[in-house]
């Protein structure tokens, strides 16, 4: 299977007149990279999780990278069964990418639409939210109405989820 690039991202965003600013940077492989080599790039900041589900359920979280959250939690408000994270040949197969550059963006190799996305509704109401563009070397800005924009191209219809209700108290 051949998959999409982040210059297919591109040209695909260009296509429905999303403007993403890009910001080039060394390889971030975790929200603890991102922190510390991202400089002063505004916007909600994230961490995205590749789940799956004991009955071959595919879920992509996205929420603000400080979330303490257990993903039992979310996929009960998600409806779905407890899940585990998927095993890096599952990112790879369902959407064309490898751990360290999990991001929504990644919905454009999700082509049969077996991947359901859960959103933190609280990212969404920022002015400008940031993700990889397939890799883990840049990062791309855009708005959340953009965001839903290639959500809906893509044939993706996020659940938002309230994850100040799912924030872990101490």
């Amino acid at each position: 299977m051949t998959y999409a690039a982040e210059a297919d991202l591109m040209a695909m965003l260009a296509r429905l007149g999303i403007n993403a600013l890009r910001h080039a940077h060394p390889p971030l492989h975790s929200v603890e990279d991102s922190q510390a080599l991202r400089g002063d790039l505004p916007g909600a900041h994230t961490k995205n999780l590749f789940l799956k589900d004991k009955k071959g359920e595919f879920l992509l979280v996205s929420c603000l990278e400080g979330r303490a959250i257990r993903v039992k939690d979310v996929a009960r408000a998600a409806g779905t069964k407890p899940p585990s994270f998927a095993k890096p040949e599952d990112l790879w197969n369902r959407l064309g990418v490898r751990p360290g550059a999990v991001t929504p963006f990644a919905l454009i190799n999700d082509v049969d639409q077996r991947v359901r996305l859960v959103l933190d509704r609280q990212m969404m109401a920022h002015d400008v939210v940031n993700f990889h563009p397939l890799h883990n070397e840049a990062t791309l800005a855009l708005t959340p109405a953009d965001l839903m924009r290639f959500f809906a191209a893509t044939g993706h219809d996020p659940l938002l989820l309230d994850f100040d209700a799912l924030e872990i108290r101490d």
